[in-house]
């Protein structure tokens, strides 16, 4: 093989190389909740935005909380998470350029099916917590300090609860591993619909609870400050977020189903509840 034949094969060879691997800036760190992971979401959209941009999406599925922190600590481009408050607040402190509305489902109270607590009959929300705590019925709780677990702490503070003791059960972990603990339980706990469709087949648990604008869920999308954190992906972040909350993104949002049920709907374009506070 002669020399200039040579070179030519490993200069295609680099070249094709460099088409595969991915640059730093192709890709886009993204800290997200358990739910939009579990429910199968995003294996569902993130494909199609990368097969229609250079961009790769890294998704870090954690609780709201600890995803709101990695965006204050610079670690990731993106943060897509649902409470709504603890995003204005990111936003207001600097942290994030805007919060941009993309979608919402529901909170369910699932429990067993003999339902120990009678909620099923309860007359409000909040008397569905009080009957789970008068029952001594037990409830597992996330306790990680998620956008689930936010909600559900403001609910029992709306049912002048303080949840302590031997019937709740603090679980430290994501809302699929605590949907498995609750029904080794027998246990009552709050899910998102959305993670709960995904594992209700297997589950001994049910639907026991719900409905109501209090049970709203909405979720939002914010790319991290550059102006904060100049090495941020900004462009790799907006690019996701336009995609995301175009027609597009939220008609294919809208069309994601299991078992014939649509677990989010999209919100960017102003089809959104408001919810309101719960009054004891």
């Amino acid at each position: 093989m002669n020399k200039k034949l040579l070179q030519l094969l490993l200069l295609g060879l680099f070249s094709l190389q460099s088409m595969a691997a991915p640059t730093p800036n192709s890709i886009i760190k993204l800290a997200t909740t358990t739910s939009t992971d579990n429910s199968g979401l995003l294996r569902f959209l993130l494909p199609r935005f990368e097969a229609e941009t250079h961009y790769r999406v890294h998704v870090i599925a954690v609780g709201t909380g600890k995803a709101l922190r990695m965006g204050k600590d610079g670690d990731v481009d993106a943060v897509l998470v649902h409470a709504l408050k603890a995003e204005e607040d990111f936003v207001k402190a600097g942290f994030g350029d805007k919060r941009h509305a993309l979608m919402y489902n529901d909170f369910v109270i699932v429990g067993p099916t003999n339902d120990t607590a009678d909620i099923a009959h309860a007359k409000n929300l909040i008397a569905a917590f009080s009957q789970i705590k008068s029952s001594n019925s037990l409830f597992t709780s996330r306790g990680d300090d998620s956008g689930t677990h936010k909600k559900e702490l403001a609910l029992w503070q709306s049912a002048q609860i303080t949840p302590r003791g031997n019937w709740y059960r603090e679980i430290g972990q994501g809302m699929g591993k605590t949907l498995q603990i609750a029904g080794e339980l027998n246990a009552y706990t709050l899910s998102d619909r959305g993670t709960w469709l995904a594992y209700q087949d297997k589950s001994p648990l049910q639907i026991l609870f719900q409905g109501g604008v209090n049970l709203h869920n909405p979720y939002g999308i914010i790319a991290i400050s550059s102006e904060r954190y100049p090495d941020t992906n900004l462009a790799g972040a907006q690019a996701l977020i336009r995609w995301l909350t175009s027609p597009k993104g939220q008609q294919l949002i809208g069309s994601y189903t299991l078992h014939g049920n649509r677990l989010f709907t999209p919100s960017a374009h102003g089809n959104s509840m408001v919810a309101h506070e719960i009054k004891p």
